[in-house]
């Protein structure tokens, strides 16, 4: 969505080490009262509406409500900066929040000052899903949301926050996919449900209340922003119906069905030719209908303006206002449904009761979350305040989140980690050694205060530092200084990359080569070297670094993608080898040549071999890689031993199904009944035959008969193991055949296909033969 960014910056707690935030004027007065509704003790006339009776049930009060206020009143309840109604005690309420990865200044719902000025900024999503650890990705959602309820007591935050960010990361040249959990649709789902659940789920357990009311976006198929003259305000995606039901559809199903979100946003692009935001098959259909979202669905920002004015896909604005409420549209992210609501309702293309049903989704979204039932100082999370806001345990959890997720890609002869007792000087280059603003990427809030890569190395070792470049776009490297300092060092870390200036939101990238002379930089470096070189990769898409990982200089590769606040802490931690690393690539690293013959317009998941198109992401994909996913090193060595799984799996479909009449029969829909009882388990051993502690994923693939365009392979299933030296850990893994083991078919259902699937676990593999 467009940013709005403060129009000046904030000062930044400092809280240990030494941090390099500068001081930040605040853009507000710090207000010592939230924003509520239905405050009895100022007016006790309140007690006697409906809507305030806190013993009433949701609908019954959102309905109480909405029959108190006139057209003119419901239409300004339609937008953002929602209007307020003096008479019913009902004050302006703003909708837009930002929490991705910390609470954030984008967005008018949410502002720092002198009382708090920042907020703990975990590493950017791409990062902490390289965790593949769910119970991190919840309790990060939970941190996250106690800052925010913090902040809401002191005036400073909403309750609403459009966060998580689940589109797949179709392409690595997109520029927000360091916003998303990766490229994989089961991976995506986990990281959906379990940020939200840590986001939303009320502490009293109660399942009508919301701590704070998470977003699902961008729905649906969203992952261009601007690339070679397309953009996402004119884009139509064409997508199949197979590649919308199994990839670009199940993170938002389960952000719906696993995870109860409070809200859905539609995208700006067009999908098959039409806008998703007036689209009702989509909204009305697919999410209210098919999935019974309980919420409402937001706008992205002015998204029916763009589909009014940039892809006039009405002829006035009234029928465009009229179209987004009738397929299911409940708040416009800017002032449009405001402006000409009223007017569709006056020209008959909209009854007033579509506009009812809208405010009441939203104004329920706020029973919910507490907002009329008065001062929320007085309710469950009251006692939250400032010392709530960068604690020292949340800013432990920023770093403990770097280090869960940063993916060890190379490791010659056992070169890291590094001994502190052997290592007495250490040259620290790149444009990004020193990096503070860029390690926390986009979307992001004021920091508790940084810990640059430099700052964290120079903690251990004597340093010597070069920026090399003196940007990430690196125009012209500083290369003989740089190779000086490395040939006088006993190890040389190279810290080189992105930020903002090459991917961001409204900026893809058009190659997948570090930027400017970075390679000649890296190569220069390596060869002057007189110890290990570390290159160290700060982005959020990956890279083409064939050239680094074939020079036999260059001992280590590690991908830390925006680390957050503590990242050079973390970093300094796995090079010393006071925590082992244990991340996994959450998306697939492509050379150059993908790039240059795959635009980044065409949606197709599945390759074509008449036209040469190789396929998306590791479920598909038939060329060269760089790194796959699920790469990604330790310095420990694990096994794995298959102790438990079937070899055959019997479906019990009825009598008279079809399947039962004809030999032909390779699939069949998971709609039968007695496909979902079906069910066996998975049991493997883990073993780290090392002599080090370390933490490890199991993954559970599996690669489905041939048959309507399969994946090669999908994840089924992953688990996160701690193992210390010479010890081994059970892992279970329960398989639902429909669910698990179906695939798409080419009309966009899902088909349990019979014959044989093959099971991988690490370097395992097992036949398992699924017929009737």
């Amino acid at each position: 969505m467009p940013r709005l960014h403060p129009n000046r910056l904030f000062p930044c707690l400092l809280l240990f080490l030494i941090l390099l935030v500068p001081p930040r004027p605040s853009p507000v007065s710090a207000q010592q009262k939230p924003v509520f509704a239905c405050d009895v003790d100022g007016d006790p006339r309140l007690k006697q509406l409906g809507f305030c009776d806190k013993s009433k049930g949701v609908s019954a009060r959102a309905a109480d409500l909405v029959k108190r206020l006139t057209l003119d009143e419901k239409v300004t309840f339609l937008v953002n900066a929602a209007g307020n109604v003096t008479r019913l005690g009902i004050p302006h309420y703003e909708w837009w929040s930002e929490a991705l990865h910390g609470v954030s200044y984008v967005g008018p719902g949410t502002q720092f000052s002198s009382l708090i000025p920042g907020a703990t900024s975990f590493p950017q999503v791409i990062l902490t899903a390289a965790s593949f650890n769910t119970t991190l990705f919840q309790t990060i959602g939970k941190v996250v949301s106690t800052e925010a309820r913090a902040m809401h007591n002191v005036g400073l935050a909403g309750l609403t926050f459009w966060s998580p960010n689940v589109n797949i990361f179709r392409d690595p040249r997109w520029g927000r996919g360091q916003e998303t959990p990766g490229e994989d649709p089961k991976l995506s789902s986990k990281y959906a449900a379990n940020y939200v659940r840590g986001l939303q789920r009320s502490d009293d357990g109660s399942p009508n209340k919301l701590k704070v009311a998470a977003c699902c976006k961008h729905y649906t198929a969203y992952d261009l922003d601007n690339w070679k003259g397309a953009d996402r305000f004119h884009f139509n995606a064409i997508v199949t119906p197979q590649d919308l039901e199994d990839t670009y559809q199940p993170p938002f199903r389960s952000c719906v069905f696993d995870g109860n979100v409070a809200s859905i946003m539609c995208s700006y692009n067009q999908v098959n030719g039409k806008p998703t935001c007036a689209d009702p098959d989509l909204l009305n259909g697919i999410i209210r209908g098919e999935w019974k979202l309980n919420g409402y669905i937001v706008s992205d920002c002015d998204s029916v303006d763009v589909y009014y004015r940039s892809q006039h896909y009405t002829k006035t604005p009234e029928e465009a206002a009229a179209k987004a409420i009738l397929a299911g549209l409940d708040l416009n992210c800017g002032s449009f449904l405001g402006q000409y609501t009223k007017g569709a309702v006056n020209a008959g293309l909209l009854d007033e009761s579509a506009v009812d049903n809208a405010v009441s989704n939203n104004f329920a979204t706020l029973i919910r979350l507490g907002f009329f039932d008065g001062d929320p100082r007085k309710q469950l999370y009251g006692k939250l305040g400032p010392a709530d806001v960068c604690s020292p345990n949340n800013q432990e959890l920023a770093r403990e989140a770097a280090r869960q997720g940063i993916v060890l890609l190379k490791n010659t002869a056992k070169s890291l980690p590094l001994s502190p007792r052997k290592i007495n000087s250490l040259a620290v280059i790149g444009p990004n050694a020193n990096a503070t603003k860029t390690m926390i990427g986009n979307y992001e809030g004021t920091p508790c205060g940084y810990v640059t890569p430099l700052q964290g190395l120079s903690l251990s070792v004597p340093t010597t530092y070069v920026p090399g470049c003196s940007s990430v776009s690196c125009g012209t490297a500083q290369i003989e200084d740089a190779k000086k300092a490395a040939s006088s060092a006993d190890a040389t870390v190279l810290v080189m990359g992105a930020d903002q200036s090459i991917e961001r939101e409204s900026l893809d990238r058009i190659d997948l080569l570090l930027p400017g002379q970075q390679p000649m930089l890296v190569s220069e470096v390596a060869n002057a070297s007189k110890g290990p070189v570390i290159l160290i990769i700060m982005s959020g898409g990956g890279f083409d670094i064939s050239f680094a990982k074939s020079n036999d200089k260059i001992t280590s590769i590690m991908w830390v993608g925006y680390p957050g606040e503590k990242g050079g802490a973390a970093i300094a931690d796995i090079i010393f080898g006071r925590h082992n690393p244990g991340g996994k690539l959450p998306m697939t690293w492509y050379p150059q040549s993908f790039a240059d013959k795959v635009p980044m317009t065409n949606m197709n998941m599945r390759p074509d071999p008449a036209t040469g198109y190789p396929g998306r992401t590791y479920r598909f994909y038939t060329g060269d890689t760089v790194y796959k996913f699920g790469d990604g090193l330790s310095y420990t060595d694990f096994s794995h031993s298959l102790i438990e799984a079937p070899a055959l799996v019997a479906i019990p479909l009825d009598e008279n199904h079809v399947c039962r009449s004809s030999s032909d029969c390779k699939s069949f829909d998971i709609q039968d009944a007695a496909c979902q009882n079906v069910a066996f388990d998975v049991l493997v051993t883990v073993r780290n035959k090392g002599k080090i502690k370390g933490v490890h994923t199991v993954f559970l693939f599996s690669s489905p008969p041939a048959l309507h365009q399969a994946p090669q392979k999908h994840l089924l299933a992953f688990e996160k193991v701690s193992l210390s030296p010479a010890s081994e850990m059970s892992v279970r893994f329960f398989v639902d055949v429909c669910k698990d083991l179906s695939i798409v078919d080419e009309a966009g259902h899902r088909k349990v296909a019979l014959g044989t699937h093959v099971l991988h676990i690490g370097d395992l593999t097992h036949s398992l033969n699924v017929r009737i």
